[in-house]
Parts: structure tokens; C-alpha cells; sequence
């Protein structure tokens, strides 16, 4: 089977993308690792229009779901490799070879690290990613969120719905969270930001037990913990893009037009991957309408 539309990512820009290459009635396809994305491990969503509270998970459920009501076809599978094929594109994935007319790149980003000295080490054993899917195991302890982006900030907050007490480290003077969050961070008892601060070293046994600061806090550099959650920023998943022949702009991240389209025809980009400034969901799910519409002209027009 020849797809007139391989949607590579399955995040809120692919299952959007998705949702309406169905109504322009084409065949798609969307290949993602994980449906659903980075959306399902998001705790709360106060800010998709329409739901005033909403976890991840949930939403991510309700954009599968309707794509494929919708007739798309679904793969859970990693996308290895998209080459030319003629006029085409091959896709090779780990469930198998996919052929198709035009194809959308909403591959999304991965978490970055703080590459210091005991991160590795104690990945699973006190450091995390991931605060929706670890924050259950540090009730009643002592955390800390690295990083002072709005997803530190969310972070925070859901960790102290379980852990004692909540620190945010972050390198700046201010963390630059959504405003709602900031007020929300000043009014919980239990966070308390480290300002102006770096971690140099995580240090523990089995368990990670501290980390070390690049300056004293209250008289001594090391901080007990019993968990650290890294939010210090993302890489974005550009690299099958790059490999096709996309431009890619000097943060790595794919460039598009305002009609989510790249400078290869047939090919376009949606989402967190791409070059901008505002990253969110709804966002994203602007981009994955438009490059339907841009890839329902393409496939007409061939």
C-alpha cells in the first residue's frame, strides 16, 4: 500500500495532523514509539482551550482515539530510516517498510541532560525525567527539580503533591514559568527555589543521597536529597529530518513556513521539533493541521 500522508511522531502535532488528513480524505498513516508523545506524561493541562483541567494521558487518549475513528491507521513502532523512492518516500520502521506520497516529521524532542558526575549512575535510583511517572515513589521525601522553565515548574508542583519537600535549583536569578505557575510555586509551602545556582555533582550509595552546589546554600554546598528531577531543556528529534536532506537551523531544529511546509516538496514539519520560540501543545496541534492542509494540496496537485 502507497500512503498519500506518513505522519512520523504521534504527539499533538501528528494526531492532529492525523485527525485531518482524514477529513481531506487521505490514506494515512501516523508511526510513532509511543502514541500519545510527551503528552501523557504531562500530570495537568490548564491551558488546551475548552478543558479547564485535564491530564496528558487523557487528552492523548481522546487525539488516538479519534484518528482512529477516523480511519487512520495506527502503528506503535520506531521509524528507523525515511529515504527517497522515486517520487516518494520509504520509510523503514521496526514493524516494517512504509511507501508514501508526502510525509510529516512531529518527531518531537528528547530530554537533555545535565551531564554532570553521578547522573547516570543513579538514573532509576533517585534521578528522573519524569515527574509523572516517578513522583509516587518519593512520598514523604526530599526532592529537588533541576531547570526553571514552565515544565521545572509543573514538575514541581505535582511533586508536591507527594514529596515533603520540594526544591527547584535553577542557574538564573528568576524561573521563567508561566505567571499562574510562578504564583502558584510562591504560594506552596512546600517549594522553595534555589536561585542562581548550579549542580555539580550528585553523590549517593545505592540511592542518590545529595548533590553538590556550585555555591553554599544556608552554609554548606551539599544539599541532602532523596530525588532529583532533571528539566533542563530538550534536544529536538531532527535527526531522520536531517538525514532526508530537510534544512535544519543552528539549534537543530527543522524550518518551515508559515504552511508548516520545508524546503523539500512533500515534506513538512510540525510541532516541538521545528524552529520557534512558543512550544505548546495547542501550538503544535495548529502546526499538524496546517501541514494536512499543505500535504492534502500536495497529493492533489500530484
Amino acid at each position: 500500500m502507497i500512503y498519500d500522508f506518513a505522519i512520523i511522531g504521534g504527539g499533538p502535532a501528528g494526531l492532529s495532523a492525523a485527525i485531518y488528513a482524514a477529513r481531506f480524505r487521505l490514506k494515512a498513516v501516523v508511526l510513532a514509539k509511543e502514541p500519545g508523545g510527551t503528552l501523557t506524561k504531562i500530570h495537568l493541562m490548564e491551558n488546551w482551550p475548552g478543558e479547564q483541567g485535564i491530564s496528558g494521558a487523557a487528552l492523548a487518549d481522546r487525539l488516538v482515539n479519534h484518528a482512529k475513528d477516523l480511519g487512520v491507521d495506527i502503528m506503535q513502532t520506531e521509524v528507523q530510516s525515511v529515504s527517497r523512492k522515486g517520487k516518494n518516500f520509504l520509510i523503514r520502521a521496526d514493524e516494517g517498510n512504509f511507501e508514501a506520497i508526502s510525509i510529516l516529521f512531529a518527531t518531537g524532542t528528547k530530554h537533555r541532560h545535565l551531564g554532570v558526575p553521578g547522573e547516570k549512575e543513579f538514573y532509576g535510583r533517585g534521578v528522573s525525567y519524569c515527574a509523572v511517572c516517578d513522583a509516587t515513589f518519593f512520598k514523604g521525601k526530599t526532592v529537588a527539580v533541576i531547570g526553571g522553565s514552565d515544565s521545572a515548574a509543573n514538575e514541581a508542583l505535582l511533586l508536591s503533591e507527594h514529596a515533603k519537600k520540594v526544591y527547584i535549583i535553577y542557574r538564573k536569578e528568576k524561573i521563567r514559568a508561566e505567571p499562574i505557575n510562578c504564583e502558584k510555586i510562591a504560594n506552596n509551602k512546600k517549594i522553595e527555589v534555589i536561585a542562581n545556582t548550579n549542580v555539580k555533582e550528585i553523590e549517593g550509595d545505592k540511592f542518590v543521597k545529595s548533590v553538590v552546589l556550585d555555591k553554599p546554600y544556608k552554609g554548606s554546598a551539599k544539599l541532602p536529597l532523596d530525588g532529583i528531577f532533571v528539566e533542563v531543556g530538550y534536544h529536538p528529534h531532527s535527526e531522520l529530518a536531517k538525514s532526508l536532506g530537510v534544512k535544519i537551523d543552528e539549534n537543530g531544529e527543522i524550518r518551515i513556513g508559515c504552511e508548516s511546509e520545508t524546503n523539500m516538496p512533500g515534506v513538512f514539519a510540525a510541532g516541538d521539533v521545528t524552529s520557534g520560540s512558543f512550544k505548546q501543545a495547542i501550538t503544535a496541534a495548529a502546526q499538524g493541521v496546517t501541514a494536512s492542509n499543505s500535504a492534502y494540496k500536495y497529493v492533489t496537485e500530484r
